[in-house]
């Protein structure tokens, strides 16, 4: 037999296409030849399944060898192709039974020693072939339980090409060596390390800022972004890392979706890796553009901290010392919940509805208490407005901290409410929006958008008065109003009120007019 055909899988950001890897053994110089589009990585796979097959102990054709990968048209990239190029191989020169090889996606990288090396975005692309109708893939054994995540699909995985070949011959496993040498072990024996536990954060561990505390409730709620302004000292950083602590579990469709940017990324956590808890993440003010919403040179694109913060919190933390232009480039995420990358071999998508927390300090010098400010007031207005306006106009949620007081900072402990408390009322509210919002696409109080919620889902008259007003007087835009409709809805399922009455308008009004600069 010349001819053999395997399947693997290409990334586009998160979207996963199938790819035919034919392998065709003719007359001609002896070689490699690979087409389809490859990129350098992808390329260099010729010198590796070449190795890989030699120091597992099987024989390299010496003829004539195309590989061709289908689509043709369509740019691939990476080094996922190793294993299904080596069995296609391999199979077109008759070491391997063609049967067992067909229906089979291989997926995995090979190092010149003939093993299977774990890779990045696994379960985003298994998520692909399962939406094409396949139910059988093979992966390196490092990435087993990221695959097996995916229901109706068969896994098969392997730690060398070797113990693969043996599988698909169905001879006996072979007895294999871990990376130092110093262990011989099954093939099917590697140890799984346990998921480090974080550390036990809980709302009451902060003292005094009631207000504080229930936006953050209101946020947990409804998905609302938050804006904290104060001097240091005063919770700011200790409340948005208590948010998560409020939030429920992801349901299982969403935790594959988040599971599958981490994956892509390359942040997974060995040994657990379905993420079952909305994402934290906080990068540092110095961080740029494009490892904010994502990008990168060449065909190579990543995820940004937008994108890695999915369905869970992005805390930015000092958000005026951040550049501009990298604050202003969440407009567009925090709108559409989504970011697309464009690059001359296609777009690439990647999910990105998060909610938004800012902290941010007064002045630069960031003196505890205003009276040892030594800013003039020019730079502190010029220090607040690094913050745009167009940004913060798309903030729910914002608030004015001042330090907790000596009687809050020791007498609080007892009358201050737990995380689960807290986290049980915002898991009612969830419920009575899901109930109302059945039916529709969104899950959440902030996925609604204006139309619907002027068309579908608008208070009454008596309860729209104090937003009238202000709208009358300039002090509410037309985007305001959105907002201020959201979190009035949200604070209504708290309170359990099947309309937002007039305190729950004025409520929300208050919290988004709250410390604007």
């Amino acid at each position: 037999m010349t001819l053999a055909k395997t399947r693997s899988v290409s990334l586009v950001g998160v979207d996963g296409f199938v790819v035919d890897v034919e392998a065709a053994i003719t007359s001609g110089v002896p070689g490699l030849h690979l087409v389809g589009l490859p990129d350098t990585a992808l390329s260099e796979a010729r010198d590796r399944v070449r190795a890989a097959i030699f120091n597992s102990g099987e024989d390299w054709p010496n003829r004539h060898v195309t590989v061709s990968l289908f689509p043709a048209s369509m740019p691939k990239k990476g080094s996922t192709f190793d294993v299904a190029i080596a069995i296609a191989l391999l199979a077109a020169a008759e070491a391997v039974p063609a049967r067992s090889c067909a229906g089979l996606v291989l997926i995995g990288e090979l190092g010149l020693d003939g093993r299977m090396r774990p890779i990045q975005g696994v379960l985003p692309a298994v998520l692909a072939a399962a939406n094409r109708g396949c139910r059988t893939v093979v992966v390196p054994r490092a990435n087993a339980a990221e695959a097996e995540l995916v229901p109706g699909m068969q896994v098969v995985s392997a730690s060398t090409l070797r113990g693969l070949l043996c599988l698909l011959r169905d001879e006996p496993p072979p007895i294999e060596e871990d990376e130092d040498g110093s262990l011989a072990i099954p093939a099917d024996g590697y140890p799984i390390r346990q998921q480090e536990v974080p550390p036990d954060l809980d709302l009451a561990d902060v003292r005094g800022q009631a207000e504080a505390r229930r936006a953050l409730e209101i946020s947990a709620a409804g998905g609302h972004h938050l804006f904290f302004a104060g001097p240091p000292g005063c919770g700011k950083t200790m409340l948005a890392e208590r948010l998560p602590t409020l939030m429920p579990p992801l349901e299982p469709e969403i935790a594959l979706e988040v599971t599958a940017i981490h994956s892509v990324a390359g942040t997974l956590r060995p040994g657990q890796p379905l993420i079952t808890q909305p994402p934290f993440y906080a990068p540092h003010h110095t961080a740029s553009r494009a490892s904010m919403v994502g990008g990168g040179s060449g065909r190579v694109l990543q995820p940004g901290a937008v994108s890695l913060a999915h369905r869970g919190i992005l805390f930015l933390d000092e958000a005026p010392e951040f550049m501009a232009g990298t604050l202003d480039a969440l407009r567009q995420p925090l709108e559409e919940g989504e970011v697309r990358i464009t690059r001359i071999e296609g777009i690439a998508h990647f999910p990105a509805r998060f909610t938004l927390v800012l902290a941010a300090n007064p002045c630069p010098c960031a003196a505890a208490k205003q009276i040892d400010c030594s800013c003039a007031p020019g730079v502190r207005r010029k220090y607040a407005s690094r913050v745009s306006g167009p940004l913060l106009d798309r903030i729910d949620l914002k608030l004015e901290l001042t330090p907790a007081s000596r009687a809050e900072l020791r007498y609080d402990l007892e009358f201050a409410e737990s995380s689960k408390v807290v986290a049980e009322r915002v898991q009612l509210a969830r419920e009575r929006t899901l109930r109302r919002l059945a039916g529709t696409p969104w899950r959440s109080n902030s996925e609604v958008p204006g139309p619907e919620l002027r068309r579908r889902f608008t208070p009454s008259a008596e309860a729209m008065q104090s937003a009238d007003e202000a709208l009358q007087r300039g002090t509410l835009s037309a985007r305001g109003l959105d907002r201020v409709l959201r979190v009035a809805w949200t604070i209504a399922d708290l309170a359990g009120h099947d309309d937002p009455c007039p305190d729950d308008v004025g409520g929300a009004l208050a919290l988004w007019s709250a410390g604007r600069q």
